[in-house]
């Protein structure tokens, strides 16, 4: 994509391929965007808008940075995500039963000279921060430019960060593209609902209501003792819901879901999934958590949202890696395994065989 797009970084496959003679890896036979000629890229586009059926092409994008959760106050380590997740997904076996036909490799968002010129910055001196979130807010333009090339061709999104500020471009996009207000349903012990004191991962949401691009927002998981007082004030203010974690606890993900999915259905706007992998229990990501969601909920929840047909996108935000507690190569494989199931489920749950 990188005739199309200025802030495009091209992926090379074969970096991350471990061949094995008589397999075949999805990483040997996935179609890579950013090495297709325009041309090709036109075909495709022409290829889905002619077909009758509802089916769209999928596009998997990275944005490698800790940026945003560092000028939230919080940790780094987000940036090494989208290598871990390449790393287990382009090696996972291609048997010819996977719905893969759809599925495009868009390569990821070029910031790493951002991401370079953030390492030096201490968030607890105030110029710092203030630089880190000028940083964030830089981020917010480039990926935005990619998701909208990719979302005005018709492809949808699965978007693997990085940080949750990613959720604020990607809803601008969605919105800008389909020429209305969106909603977003979020599977994440934080609202990211805090208030506009200069972008950041904990302000996306906020963000992207006082922009006017976010129609309807639903919380999932949200733990109330993680959220101040002010946050939630400001969530109710807007109109927005939540579901308790302890509820989710309780009665479990698939007695929970059926009402979120009336309220998107009933709602009749694109909308995306949102999913921050620190809901998810000792998944090393920027805040580990050892009292959350478990993952075969994570993935419940992934699997009745994308089967709705006006999803547009799913991001998949914070997992870092290098916070697992036994180090950054268990933190690697944990990551790249829980990154590639919630993309297979969302995948298998778009194109059901």
């Amino acid at each position: 994509m990188r005739h199309l797009n200025q802030h495009w970084q091209p992926l090379e496959v074969a970096n991350f391929l471990q061949k094995r003679r008589g397999e075949t890896r999805i990483g040997e036979t996935i179609r890579v965007l950013s090495s297709l000629a325009e041309s090709e890229l036109l075909e495709i586009q022409q290829a889905y808008a002619e077909t009758e059926s509802a089916v769209r092409p999928i596009a998997i994008l990275g944005v490698p940075e800790s940026i945003g959760p560092r000028a939230n106050l919080g940790r780094g380590g987000a940036e090494l995500g989208w290598q871990a997740f390449l790393q287990q997904f382009l090696n996972l076996q291609d048997s010819g039963r996977l719905p893969l036909e759809h599925l495009f490799l868009a390569g990821s968002v070029a910031c790493s000279d951002l991401q370079m010129r953030s390492e030096s910055l201490d968030p607890q001196q105030s110029e710092d921060l203030q630089h880190l979130r000028d940083l964030c807010a830089e981020l917010d333009s480039r990926v935005a430019s990619a998701v909208t090339t990719l979302i005005a061709a018709g492809f949808e999104v699965i978007l693997i960060g990085g940080g949750h500020n990613n959720a604020l471009p990607l809803l601008q996009s969605l919105a800008a593209t389909q020429e209305e207000a969106v909603a977003a349903v979020n599977l994440d012990p934080h609202s990211d609902f805090r208030p506009l004191e200069g972008r950041h991962s904990g302000n996306g949401f906020s963000y992207a209501h006082e922009q006017g691009v976010l129609a309807h927002y639903h919380v999932v998981g949200l733990h109330e003792a993680k959220n101040s007082k002010t946050t939630l004030d400001q969530l109710q203010q807007a109109g927005f819901n939540y579901i308790r974690a302890q509820q989710v606890q309780q009665l479990s993900m698939r007695k929970v879901m059926p009402s979120v999915v009336r309220d998107v259905v009933e709602w009749g706007i694109p909308f995306g999934i949102e999913l921050d992998v620190d809901v998810i229990m000792q998944a090393p990501a920027s805040a580990l958590n050892f009292t959350g969601i478990g993952f075969d909920d994570a993935c419940t929840f992934v699997r009745e949202l994308a089967a709705l047909p006006q999803v547009r996108y799913l991001h998949l935000a914070e997992a870092a890696p290098s916070c697992h507690p036994a180090g950054l190569e268990a933190g690697t494989r944990a990551t790249g395994q829980i990154l590639s199931e919630l993309v297979l489920t969302y995948l298998l749950s778009r194109n059901p065989q």
